[in-house]
């Protein structure tokens, strides 16, 4: 499975193109001949979540476990599909965003790609490091850490 570390900025082309970051495709190729990425907006941020097929499935796979007719289905269904897509990215490792994407986490011509482990996430600059900055403070005051006995 992927590891995706790390802050990467990278440039948005008019047509919407925009490339993953080296770091980022060597971890892709790593796995497969082509990279293959279910992107969908996240619905905690505005920023987009760019998923490895094979994790994508997994998250997936965990409606099963839902009443298929239920409320909660069809909202997680709705949240996860609804506005996802595969994209294949060329041989220079660069995706054609959708419009719908790139207007919900409010992107221009500048972009940060940010690791989040086994997926990564694209924002507009200021929103990152807004959301960076929101995170930094609170666990510094609070002394965050993993639990006791936790092993990976």
């Amino acid at each position: 499975m992927s590891q995706f570390l790390g802050t990467h900025q990278n440039r948005l082309d008019a047509k919407g193109r925009v490339s993953i970051p080296a770091p980022f495709r060597a971890e892709l190729r790593g796995e497969a001949e082509s990279i293959k990425l279910v992107f969908r907006p996240s619905h905690k941020y505005a920023c987009i979540e760019a998923w490895p097929e094979p994790r994508f499935a997994m998250l997936a796979a965990r409606l099963d476990g839902l009443q298929i007719f239920s409320d909660q289905h069809d909202d997680l269904a709705e949240l996860i599909y609804g506005d996802a897509y595969k994209l294949d990215a060329d041989k220079e490792g660069r995706v054609l965003l959708p419009e719908k994407l790139i207007a919900h986490a409010g992107l221009t011509d500048s972009v940060v790609f940010k690791g989040r482990g086994d997926i990564f996430q694209i924002w507009e600059p200021c929103a990152a490091e807004r959301r960076s900055a929101a995170v930094r403070e609170p666990s510094r005051a609070a002394t965050m850490t993993l639990p006791v006995g936790f092993v990976p």
